[in-house]
């Protein structure tokens, strides 16, 4: 089975006991406005949906998300927003994609170099890491969460098969399933159908393989992904950490 690091263990755990929910808040509504571009009836925009559905999730509040979209639309003046994609090795030569939006790409890469630096990693050329990951849908469910009777690791893997999912992987009580991109509202529909409670989902980078380190590399790589989710134009962080 393909591995997928998306920071599981650490962003499952963190995403709301003990980050800033404010700073969560402002990298939501980013999200929300650059998916916005693409129109803002969210039933025409699966991006926007899937946007909306995450802030809703994180209790963003309503005339938040209405903000974000005005802005997205052109309804409300703003900041020109730009999304990118950076590649990086982290300690132990991790290969790392950093996610983002930012309304000054110069200042946000400048400040990635710096983390990175500091954390034991380097910036490396376009394409240099991407190659050893895959897009793919990623739905995020968690065995505590379900009602009793779904309580169960092979009920749920039985269920996510039946839903057509293409891979599989176990995160501690975290269950990873897998979709082709174009697939992955579609699953996420048939779980609900079956009463599987979703954590998360999103469209992710999986790498192809994983890599094992040492505990010293490990706990430094979770410093530097710890720096840089901390940074306020950093949406997502990917690796190739087992």
């Amino acid at each position: 089975m393909s591995g997928h690091s998306h920071w599981a263990g650490i962003k499952h755990k963190k995403q709301l006991a003990d980050l800033q929910r404010g700073r969560i808040f402002s990298k939501l509504a980013r999200e929300i406005e650059v998916a916005a571009r693409s129109g803002k009836d969210p039933e025409m925009n699966p991006k926007l949906r899937m946007v909306i559905e995450k802030a809703k999730k994180a209790k963003m509040p309503s005339e938040n998300i209405e903000r974000a979209i005005k802005r997205g639309c052109g309804e409300l003046q703003a900041n020109k927003l730009e999304e990118f994609i950076f590649e990086a090795y982290g300690p132990g030569n991790i290969a790392i994609i950093i996610e983002g939006i930012t309304d000054n790409k110069n200042r946000t890469l400048n400040e990635i170099k710096q983390i990175l630096a500091q954390n034991g990693g380097k910036l490396v050329s376009e394409g240099a890491i991407k190659w050893m990951f895959e897009r793919k849908g990623c739905i995020v469910v968690d065995l505590n969460n379900q009602e009793d009777n779904l309580k169960d690791k092979e009920k749920l893997e039985i269920l996510a098969i039946e839903a057509d999912a293409e891979d599989l992987r176990w995160d501690e009580n975290f269950l990873n399933i897998y979709t082709k991109i174009g697939e992955l509202e579609i699953i996420k529909k048939r779980l609900e159908e079956k009463l599987v409670k979703i954590e998360h989902f999103s469209l992710d980078w999986v790498p192809k393989e994983l890599i094992s380190v040492d505990d010293k590399t490990k706990e430094n790589c979770q410093k530097l992904f710890e720096s840089l989710d901390e940074n306020e134009s950093v949406q997502e962080i990917y690796s190739n950490l087992k």
